[in-house]
């Protein structure tokens, strides 16, 4: 799996669940426990992981959607 994105915005990542789970991508939020163990204060990002095979696919669906400045660039 690769990083698709990162923030402190659960907002965003909420959305991006769905738009995966709508477009059939598989996605998994990193880093949930650890930002619950710090307090639920948002100093730690969530990570978006996606598969590689769907990286390019999943990263033109944020593009679609208007959230392209939250996809982590390598």
């Amino acid at each position: 799996m690769i990083e698709l994105l990162r923030t402190n915005d659960l907002v965003v990542i909420s959305f991006v669940e769905s738009l995966m789970r709508d477009a059939g991508i598989a996605c998994f939020v990193a880093d949930q426990n650890m930002s619950i163990m710090e307090g639920s204060l948002g100093v730690l990002a969530r990570r978006v992981m996606v598969d590689a095979d769907d990286a390019d696919a999943a990263r033109k669906l944020l593009a679609d959607a208007g959230i392209e400045a939250e996809i982590k660039r390598d």
